[in-house]
């Protein structure tokens, strides 16, 4: 009897991506920890120059990517699982890949404008 598989046949691909991700955002943890230990921030000034430098915007925007990128396959799993109706879960899907586009833009402006 053959098998029937349904679903978008992401599997491994997602597995990986999102395994990707989280050791991009571990890495970045490191780095912003390490940053945060030497400069001691305490004041916006001090926050401002640890930000200044644009290795670290870069590294920054690189893990809020990252992170939204992470978030975009766990929640589309759980809408793929767990939402039925078409319409909705097409919807939900949208409104969501929305949500994480403008999150990166306003991540963007503010990684910038520093």
């Amino acid at each position: 009897m053959k098998r029937n598989v349904v679903g978008a046949h992401y599997g491994l691909t997602t597995w990986i991506a999102q395994r990707a991700t989280a050791v991009l955002m571990a890495i970045y943890t490191v780095i912003f920890l390490v940053a945060v230990l030497v400069v001691q921030p305490g004041t916006a000034d001090a926050w401002r120059a640890i930000f200044a430098n644009g290795f670290m915007k870069f590294v920054t925007f690189l893990f809020f990517l990252s992170l939204f990128y992470h978030a975009w396959i766990g929640i589309r799993d759980l809408w793929m699982d767990y939402v039925k109706p078409t319409s909705i879960r097409l919807s939900l899907h949208v409104l969501t890949i929305a949500v994480l586009i403008g999150y990166a833009g306003w991540a963007s402006k503010i990684l910038w404008s520093l």
